[in-house]
C-alpha cells in the first residue's frame, strides 16, 4: 500500500514554484532538515553553504507563518513533517559547437514545498526537557559570571586603601623633590646676584682710581 500523495499529507504548508534550479540540487538541503524541529531546521540551513538553502529558509519561514497566523499552531511545537522538490518546466536553449553543430543547454526549475506540523506528546515533552536543561545550564553560568564579578570588584575595592596610600605617596615624592629644585633654583639666582654686585663694586672702584 502506497503512502498519501504529496497533495494530501496533513499540515501546513508553503509552495515555491518555478524556482530556477534543478530539484536534484534542493532535495540535497530537503533531506537533512526533513523531521527536525523548526529551530533546529533554521540552524542547519543557516549554518549550509549552498544556494537552495537560502530559499527552502524562506520557504520554512512562510510555511512557519501559515502554521501560526491561519491554523493558531505555537511555533516552538512545531516540526517538519513533509520537505519535497518536484520537476518544474525545463527551458531547451543551444549554445554552438565544432562543424556547425548546436550543443543542448537544460536550464530546469523546481516546485519546493514544505510542510510544517505539531509535535506529539512525547516529542515536546522531551524537546521541553532539553530545552529546561539547557535555560538551567545557562542560568549557572550567569550565576557563575555574576559571582566572579563580584568577588573581582570586592578585591579591587578591598585594596584600594593601598593603592591610595601609594598614590599619595608618589605626589608626596613629587612635591619635596620640586621643592629641592625650587631651593635650588632659588640660591643660585642669589649667588649670581652677588657676583654681580661685586663685579659692579670693582668696576666703580676702578673707575674712582682712573679718576684720582
Amino acid at each position: 500500500m502506497t503512502g498519501p500523495k504529496t497533495n494530501e499529507r496533513p499540515g501546513t504548508r508553503a509552495t515555491l514554484r518555478g524556482y530556477h534550479m534543478s530539484a536534484s540540487k534542493a532535495r540535497v538541503v530537503l533531506n537533512i532538515v526533513r523531521g527536525e524541529d523548526v529551530n533546529t531546521a533554521r540552524e542547519i540551513l543557516a549554518g549550509t553553504t549552498r544556494e537552495a538553502a537560502d530559499v527552502i529558509g524562506k520557504v520554512l519561514a512562510s510555511a512557519v507563518a501559515n502554521a501560526v497566523n491561519n491554523d493558531g499552531m505555537n511555533a516552538d511545537e512545531l516540526y517538519v513533517s513533509a520537505a519535497y522538490a518536484d520537476e518544474g518546466i525545463t527551458m531547451k536553449r543551444f549554445t554552438p559547437r565544432a562543424r556547425g553543430r548546436a550543443g543542448k543547454i537544460r536550464k530546469r526549475s523546481c516546485h519546493i514545498t514544505v510542510i510544517v506540523s505539531r509535535m506529539d506528546e512525547d516529542r515536546l515533552t522531551i524537546l521541553r526537557a532539553a530545552r529546561s536543561a539547557q535555560a538551567a545550564a545557562s542560568r549557572t553560568r550567569r550565576v557563575a559570571t555574576s559571582r566572579r564579578t563580584a568577588e573581582q570588584t570586592a578585591r579591587l575595592n578591598k585594596n584600594e586603601p593601598a593603592v591610595q596610600e601609594i598614590e599619595n605617596e608618589v605626589v608626596e615624592s613629587e612635591v619635596v623633590t620640586d621643592v629641592v629644585v625650587n631651593d635650588e633654583v632659588d640660591t643660585t639666582v642669589e649667588e649670581t646676584v652677588v657676583e654681580e654686585t661685586s663685579t659692579d663694586e670693582t668696576v666703580s672702584d676702578d673707575t674712582t682710581e682712573e679718576t684720582n
